[in-house]
């Protein structure tokens, strides 16, 4: 069964427990009356193969906050949560069952820090998989064409709760298209998205690059928890880093190239 088929169940939910697993329970129709903790982030299931309970959490987390954020502008545009299915390898026969998914969490009374704190626990020890999910939120952000101060300030909150400092939360922003507030092109400043200072060395910008190439490798990602159905974002991720090293290797090679 693929995830989606997972989540719609409803089983999930009580695996999952607290304001996701209650959401997921919403969905299926049925009242989520006990909670039990996250299941382990080693667990398997009778085949050997990591339980997907950490992947279902990740996809609801991604609907959930990106329902709440497309409140912050105060108006809610169905682009936002057509670009979520869009992107991520929704099959057909699921779209409705996503879009009610956006629409109960949008609705849901619950805030929005609790279900970022949620998945901040989930996920503790693996930051590559915080990162994307955070920049799922910014794609969807972006889907309007412009990110509003108030979603910024949105993906600031999140960001913090996730326990990124500012310079983590602008290389996220930068990679997957944060620049539409106006400020910079997502790759004018390639040091920024490998998270460096301006005019780092060339041997600095190299390690870096090949960290994040092993930290984000989309295999290494899906092993950790986030669905094989968000692929494509990971595979953003890297072009974006490789991309930047690319330029930062090319302007340290042409002087001496005469250029």
């Amino acid at each position: 069964m693929s995830i989606w088929g997972k989540i719609v169940g409803g089983a999930a939910g009580f695996a999952i427990g607290g304001p996701l697993g209650a959401l997921i329970g919403a969905l299926a129709g049925h009242a989520v009356d006990e909670m039990r903790d996250s299941a382990s982030p080693q667990a398997r299931d009778e085949h050997g193969r990591p339980d997907q309970t950490q992947s279902i959490a990740f996809t609801v987390g991604v609907i959930a906050l990106g329902a709440k954020m497309a409140k912050a502008d105060g108006i809610v545009h169905r682009v936002e949560v057509d670009a979520f299915k869009r992107v991520f390898r929704v099959p057909a026969e699921e779209m409705r069952n996503v879009g009610r998914l956006f629409d109960l969490a949008k609705r849901d009374t619950a805030g929005f820090d609790t279900y970022a704190r949620q998945l901040a626990g989930m996920f503790k020890d693996r930051r590559a998989v915080l990162e994307e999910l955070l920049g799922g939120l910014f794609h969807i952000a972006t889907a309007d064409g412009v990110i509003d101060p108030a979603e910024l300030r949105f993906l600031r909150a999140v960001s913090d709760i996730f326990g990124f400092p500012p310079e983590e939360f602008e290389q996220v922003r930068r990679i997957h298209g944060g620049d539409r507030t106006g400020l910079a092109d997502p790759l004018d400043d390639p040091y920024a998205v490998l998270g460096l200072p301006p005019g780092a060395s060339l041997d600095q910008a190299k390690a870096a690059w090949r960290r994040l190439a092993r930290e984000n490798h989309p295999d290494l990602l899906v092993a950790q928890g986030m669905p094989q159905e968000f692929i494509d974002l990971a595979q953003e991720k890297m072009a974006a880093i490789n991309a930047a090293w690319d330029r930062i290797e090319k302007a340290h090679r042409a002087p001496a190239d005469g250029r």
